[in-house]
């Protein structure tokens, strides 16, 4: 069996595989009179896209948008709203070897032993980051829903392997995130994404991949929100980033980097700016005790490099129970991160519309 729902007040379900017919989403329990900006979607969903520069895989989606129920005139009806993405690139025959030979770095092998040699293998299925086109969708719903409820999500990309962007600041402003996401690219600063694309030329060059990191901010959730232990903000939002395909970390506020101060470092002193509740830090990126303080929730996703590369690497033949070698053909992005930045943004905005709803 193979689950893919998700939710508490609002319900999530994707559905579909990397090379079948569609791939697609079921969003339920999402309040009725949402008038949807479909021109907004149709940006959001580019931004994701494959095939738009020589750093991404030269398969060409459309990722065309069909609204199969839940939206009349643009508006949501109240049912749950259904969306199907028509797959129209692949390159099946690319994938007939990996039946047998299991990819190092992907789910092959333990999907292969979890469903029994039955799990479609074919740009890596259901498993494949292909799913995240009608995530996204779902997410851009999501954001609009948020905004009217002055609630804004912006992520850019922090880093390329070791070549680092700024992080936001601590008073991050949603000019400063309207700014930023106008760049196909989004850097805080403006000349940093040249040196990150000259990391991924050179790992294509040579037949390899690198990954890099993805810093979000949620600006506007009011204090309250979230509950300690088993629901918190940080656990509640994990469980759907640690869903990305690609993710191997995710951490909030300064992250691992908090470990290394004092205390009097590590807290956030609070101040009144007016009737405002503030922090002179963000450390914990806005949350504490498992609930919002009113300051921006902040966090950063860890992304592996992709792990389908051309050069020749170890692995084993399952039919013939025998070591062997593979070298891996087809389309491959060289990173993902930066096709990843909107698809952490949708996340992050699914998890607090399910939070507030």
């Amino acid at each position: 069996m193979m689950s893919s729902n998700w939710g508490q007040n609002i319900e999530l379900s994707i559905f579909g595989e990397s090379h079948g017919k569609a791939i697609g989403v079921v969003i339920g329990n999402l309040p009725a009179g949402i008038k949807l900006d479909m021109d907004d979607i149709h940006k959001q969903m580019k931004r994701r896209a494959p095939g738009l520069n020589k750093m991404s895989t030269p398969r060409k989606e459309a990722d065309e948008v069909h609204i199969m129920s839940g939206v009349i005139d643009d508006t949501t009806t109240g049912a749950p709203i259904c969306a199907m993405i028509y797959n129209s690139d692949q390159h099946s025959k690319d994938y007939s070897l990996l039946k047998e030979c299991m990819r190092p770095g992907h789910s092959d092998y333990p999907a292969f032993v979890k469903y029994k040699g039955f799990n479609d293998v074919r740009g890596g299925g259901h498993f494949s980051g292909r799913l995240t086109a009608p995530l996204v969708f779902a997410g851009s719903v999501a954001k609009q829903i948020l905004r009217q409820k002055g609630i804004i999500v912006g992520a850019h990309i922090l880093s390329i392997k070791d070549v680092y962007d700024q992080r936001f600041d601590v008073n991050v402003h949603e000019k400063d995130i309207e700014k930023m996401l106008e760049k196909q690219y989004p850097t805080l600063c403006d000349d940093v994404f040249e040196h990150m694309q000259e990391v991924i030329e050179e790992a294509r060059n040579n037949q390899n991949s690198v990954g890099g990191k993805i810093e979000c901010a949620i600006l506007n959730v009011p204090a309250g929100i979230g509950n300690p232990f088993f629901d918190s903000i940080e656990s509640h939002m994990s469980s759907l980033l640690f869903s990305i395909p690609a993710v191997k970390s995710v951490s909030f506020g300064l992250g691992e980097g908090i470990s290394e101060l004092y205390g009097h470092e590590a807290n956030d002193e609070y101040y009144y700016d007016k009737d405002n509740v503030k922090t002179k830090t963000n450390h914990n990126g806005g949350i504490t005790g498992g609930i919002s303080n009113g300051m921006p929730i902040v966090f950063t996703v860890g992304i592996k490099p992709t792990p389908s590369i051309s050069q020749l690497q170890q692995t084993i033949n399952i039919k013939t129970k025998e070591n062997t070698q593979l070298e891996i053909k087809g389309r491959h992005d060289p990173c993902i991160v930066p096709r990843a930045v909107v698809v952490v943004e949708s996340m992050a905005a699914l998890a607090i519309l399910d939070m507030i709803r």
